[in-house]
Formats: structure tokens, sequence, C-alpha cells
């Protein structure tokens, strides 16, 4: 059974992993990390930052090299919670949700964790969160784990 685990450095993505490798100890699983690039240039721009034209990509390539760190840490983290875990980052996403409906798929994997992490407030009742639309369009089976500050 291969695990697609989402893995965005939260501490919900963190507990998320935890939990998987609690119950699916030794299995498979795929750590998979996203970066939408229309997000961030949404986050930029709403937070009153000067944008620039990056014609030579140095900029994309750092953001890139970033989160592909980031899921080799968070296959690090699969890897100690128990799972036999490798990496994968999905560069220039047009949705994280939507990509990860689309690895889950590509991989057939059995199971999408994912944490309970998303947009709060306003925009997520206008555009809902991440777990919500993976729960409500993944066409296999999707384990929500809430984060560490709501498990008991």
């Amino acid at each position: 059974m291969t695990i697609l685990v989402a893995y965005d450095g939260s501490d919900d993505a963190k507990a998320a992993i935890a939990f998987a490798g609690e119950i699916m100890r030794g299995e498979p699983a795929v750590v998979l990390t996203v970066w939408e690039r229309l997000a961030m240039t949404s986050a930029r721009a709403s937070a009153g930052l000067m944008m620039t034209l990056d014609h030579t990509g140095a900029e994309d390539d750092a953001i890139g090299q970033a989160m592909t760190e980031l899921s080799q840490h968070g296959a690090d983290l699969a890897r100690q919670a128990g799972l036999d875990a490798t990496p994968r980052c999905d560069l220039d996403s047009v949705a994280v949700w939507s990509t990860i409906v689309d690895v889950a798929d590509e991989i057939d994997a059995r199971l999408i964790v994912t944490g309970t992490r998303g947009l709060g407030g306003v925009r997520s009742l206008l555009l809902g969160s991440t777990s919500d639309r993976v729960l409500h369009h993944a066409k296999r089976p999707v384990l929500v784990v809430p984060g560490p500050e709501t498990r008991a």
C-alpha cells in the first residue's frame, strides 16, 4: 500500500506524518510538497510587497530548491515515524489540492494523509481549505489528521 502524505512544513503536517507512522508503520509513502505559484504571488501582493519580474529565474530556482528541501525534510520525518518514505516536490502547481489528488491518482495511492492546516478566516470560507477539497475530490480514502493542539 503506497500512502501519499501532503507536507508543507506546518505543525499540522508534522502531526499527520507522526500519526500515519503510528498506524501504518513500515508502509511505503510518498511525501509530497507542492508549490502554488499563484498563492505565493497573491500573498506578496496582499502584503503590499513590490514585485519585479525576475527574468533570470533565480527567485524561482531558490523557491524550488527550498521546496525540494522541505519535501526531503518531510520524508526524513516520515522515516523517523516508521514509514518507508520518499520525497516528491511538485513545483508551479495551479492548486495544491488538485496536485495532491492528481499525484495520488498517478501513483495509485491507497490512502492520502493530510493535516488540517489551511486558509483561515474569510479566505477559507470563500475558497475552502486544502484538506476539505482533497477530501471531496479524491477518488480514494483520505485521512485528515487534526493538528497537535486539537488532538487529545
